[in-house]
């Protein structure tokens, strides 16, 4: 009777905890929240004294024996709990630090060579509480948070494979992965996966609940509904059998008080050519509202259609609008075409007027059918959306070299905002594969309806190649639209920026260049970028995410910029901040490169307070 009573006190507690985790002074989710907020009510570090910050401890991630190996790239952002760190390191590990001295308290070794999730992890406060990620391989580990065992009962020694039968759909060995955080929603584990690229047909993207102390599942949503599903009829006769894709490869959104799951769904495979889904192929693009207790479908809306730009849905946060006297519970979502849309949390209907805008069509691709609309809203994309020859820039005679041979290799032509992909000419188009926003996520400031948001200005040139099954694939992959030398775009600057929304209006309040070429007589350029912001009490934005190996803070309220740190490597997850168990306020972040074609060149978890 007394193991019943405490289950059921257990139960009732877990609901308050996760909406108490957006007041929390700590770190207790990867977005401080399950709203992706990144807000934390923090203050002892304001704009008057952040200059003063410096380091006060390190920990090293890698271990003894992978030094010979070198550095491996890292995008974590770790969680704080009860005066205790938990990192997900890229050398195959999860470990425990304590936060005010960055001592390690206990670390586990993933089975089978397999790393933990890139991005991040979660905390069941239970009984017993957990520490719960999937990995690489398509793994889902709970862990004891206390000392880093396998969980009893979870799966098998602690340990569930997500590569089922029905999830791999005839394809045993099609990648499926993980690569975000899982979400918690009372006894619940909500994950999405990442999927293959190409080819069409794969493992499933669907989402999936699991039961926290089994690791049995409890639910899932099909990012491609299937015979008998709602919505199976918008796709073409036979285009949804064994497709890929449609899946969440960043975190799932909970808003634990209404016990609503936000899906941010992205394209199918292949994401560069539609020819053969020529109708809306939901939830493509979509962001899907499900009951987190069950997976029902609620609404759903398509925030860009027919994707061949790989545009899909890296960015979703719980926000609140105040708009003709009332409060809106409200969602933002953006898609890599950097259009925000703030819909209503409940019932999914835009807030702020959406409007169709007018795109190319043109195309050499056969039997393409290219929307000729697109939703935009009245916040304007954020950056660059066009090239045009007359754009080149001419910084330094190295990188208009490197760029008009790259422009002639590639055959590269100009490009407007969606200009879709061709067979004879590689189109530069803006932004590029990786999208004005991508995993940076935003950081909401519900103090000021600040939602702060940083956007590369990377474009891409993309030139496709017709197989022989009809189908196309990229003939150069994924490239950048930048000289390799000199490491500096083709287009004139700013190349980076962070930008302040009112999410009241939608309007642009501030816009800051975000980051510098070491170098230039006027280095103020602003640079490629990702990973995200987050917000505090104490009116600061903290921020790494570009490639000049800076940490910077700014003011929220006006975006200037008041502090910067050198780094040994560049920041490509977010930094976190929290309260020690002594009183101080600590910013954290994990540093290691490893993007933008940069060599890792660290494995630093590095935590700074006020002297």
């Amino acid at each position: 009777m007394k193991r019943f009573a405490a289950l059921l006190a257990s139960a009732l507690l877990l609901p308050l905890c996760a909406a108490a985790a957006g007041l929390s002074e700590e770190w207790p989710a990867y977005g401080h929240d399950y709203g992706e907020s990144r807000y934390s009510p923090l203050s002892q570090i304001t704009p008057a004294n952040v200059s003063q910050l410096k380091p006060v401890w390190t920990y090293h991630m890698r271990p003894p024996d992978r030094v010979s190996r070198g550095y491996a790239a890292s995008q974590n952002t770790p969680l704080v709990v009860k005066g205790v760190m938990y990192v997900s390191t890229p050398y195959g590990r999860v470990v425990a630090l304590n936060a005010e001295t960055g001592k390690q308290i206990w670390a586990y070794q993933v089975p089978g060579g397999d790393n933990p999730a890139t991005r991040g992890s979660a905390y069941w406060p239970g009984p017993r509480p957990q520490i719960v990620f999937g990995t690489n391989r398509g793994l889902l580990i709970a862990l004891y948070a206390d000392n880093g065992d396998p969980v009893k009962g979870f799966g098998e020694n602690g340990v569930v494979n997500l590569k089922t039968p029905e999830v791999m759909q005839g394809f045993p060995n099609a990648f499926l992965g993980v690569t975000a955080a899982p979400t918690i929603y009372k006894n619940l584990i909500i994950t999405g996966s990442r999927t293959q690229e190409a080819p069409q047909k794969g493992a499933s993207g669907r989402v999936r609940a699991f039961d926290v102390r089994t690791g049995k599942e409890v639910w899932h949503f099909n990012g491609v509904p299937q015979p008998g599903d709602k919505f199976h009829d918008t796709w073409d006769e036979g285009s949804a059998h064994q497709r890929s894709g449609v899946n969440v490869w960043t975190s799932v959104i909970l808003d634990a008080q209404r016990g609503i799951a936000y899906l941010p769904f992205s394209a199918p495979t292949f994401d560069q050519s539609g020819n053969d889904r020529k109708k809306p192929s939901l939830f493509s693009n979509s962001l899907v509202a499900v009951n987190a207790a069950t997976g029902k479908y609620l609404w759903h809306f398509q925030a860009l259609r027919h994707d061949i730009w790989d545009y899909d849905l890296p960015l979703t946060t719980l926000v609140d609008v105040k708009k003709d006297g009332r409060t809106i519970p409200a969602v933002a979502v953006m898609s890599k075409a950097s259009l925000l849309f703030l819909l209503d949390r409940i019932t999914g209907k835009p807030i702020h007027p959406v409007h169709d805008i007018a795109v190319p069509t043109e195309t050499d691709m056969e039997g393409e059918a290219v929307s000729p609309t697109q939703p935009a809203s009245v916040t304007p994309p954020l950056g660059r959306t066009s090239f045009e020859m007359s754009e080149l820039a001419n910084i330094t005679p190295g990188q208009r070299a490197g760029c008009e041979k790259l422009i002639q290799d590639q055959k590269v032509v100009p490009a407007k905002y969606f200009q879709p992909p061709r067979v004879d000419s590689a189109v530069a188009r803006f932004p590029g594969n990786w999208g004005g926003i991508d995993w940076s996520h935003a950081a909401f400031d519900p103090r000021n309806g600040l939602y702060v948001v940083n956007a590369s200005e990377m474009g891409s040139q993309q030139m496709m190649v017709r197989k022989a099954d009809g189908t196309y694939d990229m003939r150069y992959g994924y490239q950048w639209f930048w000289d390799k030398e000199s490491r500096m775009p083709c287009q004139n600057p700013p190349w980076g920026n962070l930008y302040g929304i009112d999410v009241n209006t939608g309007a642009i309040v501030w816009r800051t260049v975000l980051g510098v070429t070491d170098g230039l007589p006027d280095p103020k350029t602003g640079r490629p970028n990702v990973g995200g912001p987050i917000a505090t009490g104490g009116g600061l934005v903290f921020i790494g995410s570009t490639d000049d190996k800076r940490l910077r803070a700014f003011e929220t309220r006006t975006g200037k910029e008041l502090w910067a740190f050198k780094l040994p490597a560049s920041l490509y997850g977010t930094p976190l901040t929290y309260r020690g168990k002594s009183g101080k306020q600590y910013v954290a972040a994990v540093t290691t490169g490893g993007f933008w074609g940069e060599v890792a060149g660290s494995d630093e978890v590095t935590a700074f307070a006020l002297p």
